[in-house]
């Protein structure tokens, strides 16, 4: 585990920097710390045989999601708001979900666990390509699927939670 870490840990950097990149300055997580706490969390998992880089990556991916939905929940309960909220899906705004957009990354947390109760692939799909940053073709060695499956699934899965986060 340490030497796959230490192997991906630039990686694991720049999909941190892409996740905090439209953070505000005074955001109180850094890409260091965000990667940081995804490897704690990553630590906690001692029986996970690793298949390969890609499946590193998507295992990191995912704990960085549960990272920045539990900063967003408690960002949320501090705001004390609540109610539906317009989430985009777009390529281009994927990685850009901020501060102060708290309300929005958890409305997709919980769009999103709807959906692995309903397609638990294009749940990991949207895991790795949304907040993973992954590639099509990342996200497939991952999944251990084909890129046009991935791209399939990627299309469906948007377009589900789209229709989900709708007001």
């Amino acid at each position: 585990m340490e030497q796959m870490f230490v192997l991906v840990y630039n990686e694991l950097r720049q999909l941190a920097a892409r996740k905090l990149r439209s953070e505000r300055d005074d955001h109180t997580l850094c890409t260091t710390a965000l990667v940081h706490e995804a490897w704690l969390e990553l630590n906690k998992l001692n029986r996970i045989q690793w298949q390969n880089r890609g499946h590193f990556l998507a295992v990191a991916a995912q704990a960085m999601r549960r990272i920045l939905i539990d900063y967003a929940v408690a960002r949320r309960r501090q705001k004390r708001g609540g109610g539906q909220v317009i989430v985009s899906l777009d390529d281009d705004d994927a990685l850009a979900i901020a501060h102060e957009r708290a309300d929005e990354l958890v409305a997709l947390e919980e769009a999103l666990a709807r959906l692995q109760t309903i397609d638990e692939r294009q749940a990991r799909v949207v895991e790795c390509r949304f907040f993973g940053g992954m590639s099509i073709d990342e996200t497939a060695q991952a999944l251990n699927v084909s890129a046009a499956t991935v791209k399939r699934e990627w299309t469906l899965a948007r377009a589900w939670l789209n229709r989900e986060l709708q007001p």
